[in-house]
Order: C-alpha cells, then sequence, then structure tokens
C-alpha cells in the first residue's frame, strides 16, 4: 500500500482546492442516488475563503502518488461552541479499506486537540431503508470503529414541487384559527433590519430549542452584525434565502422558518431552520410559516422543482407538519460524537 501524505489545503489555490473537493463529490456520490446533498465546488470555496469571525475552517488533503484519494475538513466555531470541532472524511470509492480514511481522521482529532476541543462531532449518511442505526452500513461502521456514538438520527425528505395551491390554501387556513393575533411576513433576500434583532435572538436558540440528542450543543451568538457576516458569505456562494416569521402582537419575532436555494444546483433548495418560541407553541405557527414559505418560493422561483430538508427522526411535531406538507423519506443523516480524553 503506498503511503498517504497529508496536507494543508489553500482556498485560493485552484490546484490545491479543486482535487480536494473533488475528492470529497466523489466520495459523496458513490452513495446510492438521493442518499446525499453535496455541497457544490463554488459553495465551498468561497465558505473556506471567508473565514470571518465565526469559525476557522481548515482542509487537508490526502495524497497519495500525486492524487487526491482522502479529504478531511474541520470547522472550529470561535463565538460559540468553543469546545467542540466538526470534522468530515472522505474517501474515494476505490481507495477505500487502506486506512487512509483513519489516517486522516486521526490527524484531523490532533488538529481539533491542538486548538483546544474536547468534543469531536461528524456526520455519516445511509440509505433510509438501511434503518435508524444505518448498522453494516459504511459511514456508521467506520465512526462505531473509531470511537464516534450515534448521538442523534436525522432523516432527510424531499418535496417534490409545486405543492398544490389549494391544499396550501387549506392547511393556511385550518392553522389560521389557532393562531388569531399574530402576523405572518414573507420575504427574500436578507433579513430587514427592523426584523434583525428578533431574527438573531430566535434562530440563536435552534441548536438548544430543536431535538439534538446526545449531541454537545450550547445556543449561538445573536449578534446582528454575525448575521450580515453570515449573509454576505452566502451571497458569494450564489445563495438566495426564502423567509417567513411570525410575529406577536408586540412586533417580536416568536417564529420562523427559511428556506435556500443556489444558482449552483439548478431547480433545487434546501429547508434550513424552522423552531417556534417555547411559550407560544400550541399555535400552529410551525405550520403556519411553513405554508405562508412555501407560497413565497413557489411564487418567486416557479423553477425550482425539489425541496429537501432533514428532521431528528425523534421530532415528531415538525415530521408530522412534512408529512402533511408531501415531503417523502429518501435516506438517513447520523449525527455522531466522541469526547476527548
Amino acid at each position: 500500500m503506498s503511503e498517504q501524505q497529508i496536507v494543508g489545503v489553500d482556498p485560493f489555490d485552484p490546484e490545491q482546492f479543486d482535487p480536494w473537493h473533488a475528492a470529497y463529490l466523489t466520495a459523496e456520490l458513490a452513495a446510492p442516488p438521493g442518499v446525499t446533498s453535496p455541497w457544490q465546488l463554488e459553495e465551498v470555496r468561497a465558505m473556506m475563503q471567508d473565514q470571518g469571525t465565526r469559525h476557522r475552517l481548515l482542509g487537508y488533503a490526502g495524497v497519495v502518488a500525486g492524487r487526491v484519494v482522502t479529504s478531511g475538513f474541520v470547522r472550529l466555531p470561535l463565538l460559540d461552541n468553543t469546545e467542540t470541532a466538526e470534522l468530515m472524511v472522505h474517501v474515494v470509492p476505490d481507495a477505500r479499506l487502506r486506512g487512509y480514511g483513519s489516517a486522516m481522521l486521526a490527524h484531523l482529532e490532533q488538529v481539533a486537540r491542538d486548538h483546544g476541543r474536547r468534543v469531536l462531532q461528524a456526520e455519516a449518511f445511509w440509505p433510509y431503508d438501511a434503518g435508524p442505526d444505518g448498522a453494516g452500513e459504511p459511514g456508521p461502521s467506520f465512526a462505531a470503529a473509531r470511537g464516534f456514538t450515534l448521538a442523534l438520527g436525522d432523516v432527510k425528505r424531499v418535496l417534490r414541487l409545486p405543492v398544490p395551491g389549494e391544499l396550501l390554501e387549506a392547511i393556511a387556513a385550518e392553522a389560521a384559527e389557532r393562531h388569531a393575533g399574530f402576523t405572518l411576513r414573507s420575504w427574500s433576500g436578507p433579513v430587514p433590519d427592523e426584523l434583525a434583532d428578533g431574527w438573531m435572538r430566535l434562530t440563536s436558540t435552534l441548536n438548544t430549542e430543536a431535538p439534538a440528542g446526545e449531541m454537545h450543543r450550547e445556543a449561538e451568538t445573536s449578534d446582528v452584525a454575525v448575521l450580515r457576516e453570515a449573509e454576505a458569505n452566502q451571497a458569494q456562494q450564489g445563495r438566495t434565502k426564502y423567509n417567513t416569521v411570525a410575529l406577536d402582537p408586540s412586533g417580536a419575532v416568536v417564529a420562523y422558518t427559511d428556506v435556500a436555494t443556489t444558482i449552483h444546483e439548478p431547480g433545487k433548495a434546501y429547508q434550513w431552520g424552522t423552531l417556534v418560541r417555547p411559550d407560544v407553541r400550541g399555535h400552529r405557527l410551525g405550520l403556519a410559516v411553513k405554508v405562508a414559505n412555501l407560497r413565497l418560493l413557489q411564487a418567486e422561483r416557479p423553477d425550482i422543482e425539489q425541496l429537501t430538508t432533514y428532521n431528528a427522526e425523534v421530532n415528531a411535531h415538525m415530521v408530522a407538519v412534512n408529512d402533511r406538507l408531501g415531503f417523502a423519506p429518501v435516506g438517513r443523516l447520523g449525527e455522531f460524537q466522541r469526547r476527548l480524553d
């Protein structure tokens, strides 16, 4: 077996960066159709070039005989969750089972240690029919063999668009009976200035309010400057967001949902977060904002044919909402965790 050399990747150098991303993409696309949702080259390039204040992003390539066979990635949050490091390891199919992935993971773990991180987090995907724990599937087996435990199981679901207008109308009318006094507001693009503080106060709690299983998660920063930094990077990535909030009678943001599209994947959109503030749950605001946002997306982007979402399998309420809208399960994503000694 040829020895693997692990080298850092400069996101400003296409000769380094493009083969690194190609190895990642090849590994992701080796899964059965529909199981993965890989990030495209220019999205990742823009993300890696814009380090900002939110996180430090590091890429590493595993090179054998001049060819990148392993792609490694580390995300180090800087403003919150500063005990954690998020890791990704991808090996191209024809180079697997040779120890390259294990060597890359060991390298990434040392990078995390060097930055004072003690909680390692990673993800693995597998077909939906393989079951909640993915027993026998490559990703979960690799993680388990290296001391990671499955802390939260998610299901990938896809909705074919457009959703019939009469169905959206019926669901919206049903939900409206429960949220009198609340106002819905939808828009595309950046969050309006007058909503930014409320948006950040609510969205920063998604980590702790959404089901997290055994994952170690803290609330994120609610600084509006961080929001604007993220929005600027999204624009560089070629992404456009479609958003809906619910406002209480005082004008406070009490529920939200957002969907992102990208110029790099025509016809596709991705559901990001959905959350209702705990003290106002029971008014069907989650259903209301999702329906309103679907209406916005379908009105402004009739070219979008597919909406993808991920939900924790234990999140019965959100799963029921998505079932009502017509989402169908197509894959699974496991969130794994390991605490360093």
